[in-house]
């Protein structure tokens, strides 16, 4: 089986960033763009939340998560990201593209 190329992944990002906007076709514009938005940030706080349960820094739950745990959330981080990207572009398939195109520009950035 060979690996999906990124136009395929985002297309796939598309095809899901559509689907929460059909789930959300009642709503204004701008009211489903912000909640798009402020989820990157509740998946962002989830991945806050498992890495507390790694450490067990909550005394009342101790030890309640694993570095599993922790990759997965960064994961809904990047797709919830990468869909809203794709929600905002009017789903043009190109989210992949903008992200590598991100990553040579930040490696640049940094010199390397």
């Amino acid at each position: 089986m060979t690996s999906p190329t990124p136009a395929e992944i985002s297309a796939d990002l598309a095809t899901v960033s559509r689907w929460i906007d059909e789930g959300n076709a009642g709503r204004n514009l701008e009211a489903a763009t912000w909640a798009r938005l402020a989820k990157i940030s509740e998946e962002a706080g989830e991945v806050i939340a498992a890495y507390i349960g790694v450490t067990g820094q909550n005394p009342r739950k101790g030890v309640s998560h694993t570095m599993d745990d922790v990759q997965e959330e960064l994961l809904d981080v990047a797709i919830t990201a990468l869909a809203a990207l794709e929600h905002i572009r009017g789903h043009d398939c190109r989210s992949m593209d903008l992200l590598v195109d991100k990553i040579v520009r930040t490696k640049a950035r940094a010199g390397l």
